[in-house]
């Protein structure tokens, strides 16, 4: 083959390659396609997740809760379960407080919270850090393999949903679809109110020293209704936050649990208003 002929052959399969890529510009391997796909799939993915309620059991005088409080932090920022939603709430129990520190976000009825899952459990054996799932599923608090595990597991039963909007005057509504997954007798509602980005210099005790932090700190909670079984719900409800509260840090959690087996049934989260 000659030397032009060849020059006119290299031009020509050039053209064909410019035309095919001018008709397919974002090929199955391109990295933008790659990630709009994955973008576009998270979005999805996350608002048709599975909200998952994960309490923790904890107190600033006990040495080994720091690293569960670590661990809950951990899971409600990078949410690492596909297909779940967790709503974290950290519960500061008071029986460690004669202990040498008094835990400022101590409550007596956190520990007595506590007290009903280790009925609730079999026993009446409590301990810190405790970690509880979605009501279902009980272990220590630090773990973070047995935490994933009952997360993914409790994202695989579906949930009515909980819709939350915020009216004047920090006035919360509530509409919950139908309890079709409580048979038989009635669902308490919940409401619990809970703060991020806590701090604690500890000053004694088993943590003395040491600078804490906390998030999902419950502040406040209380049963707002018993729910029929099988029954669709609304109500409206104002919600106080306290002058001492960051309010930038607050959010409101409903949910709704079986009072005998403790299950979670329904929850769902919103900031507070700004």
């Amino acid at each position: 083959m000659s030397v032009r002929t060849t020059a006119v052959a290299i031009f020509l399969a050039a053209v064909a390659l410019f035309t095919v890529l001018a008709k397919h510009p974002y090929a199955s391997d391109s990295p933008v396609a790659e990630t709009k796909s994955d973008s576009t799939a998270a979005t999805a993915s996350n608002s048709a997740a599975t909200p998952v309620l994960v309490e923790l059991f904890t107190s600033e005088g006990c040495s080994s809760c720091p690293p569960a409080d670590a661990l809950l932090s951990r899971l409600g920022k990078t949410q690492p379960i596909p297909g779940a939603r967790i709503i974290a709430l950290e519960e500061h129990v008071d029986y460690w407080d004669h202990l040498g520190w008094k835990d400022p976000f101590s409550s007596a009825e956190a520990t007595a919270r506590q007290s009903e899952y280790g009925q609730a459990f079999g026993g009446e054996q409590v301990y810190t850090p405790q970690m509880v799932v979605d009501g279902r599923a009980e272990f220590v608090g630090s773990s973070d393999s047995n935490a994933l595990r009952a997360i993914r597991d409790a994202s695989h039963t579906a949930k009515p949903a909980i819709q939350l909007d915020w009216g004047k005057d920090d006035t919360l509504s509530i509409h919950i679809e139908s309890l079709t997954n409580s048979p038989g007798q009635n669902a308490q509602l919940f409401l619990a109110v809970a703060e991020d980005m806590l701090h604690s210099d500890v000053k004694h005790g088993e943590n003395s020293g040491r600078a804490l932090e906390h998030n999902g700190v419950v502040r406040h909670r209380l049963p707002l209704a018993k729910i029929p079984a099988a029954t669709a719900f609304s109500t409206t409800i104002p919600v106080d936050a306290a002058r001492e509260w960051n309010r930038s840090n607050l959010h409101a959690v409903v949910f709704v649990q079986n009072p005998r087996t403790r299950q979670v049934l329904a929850a769902a989260s919103i900031r507070f208003p700004s």
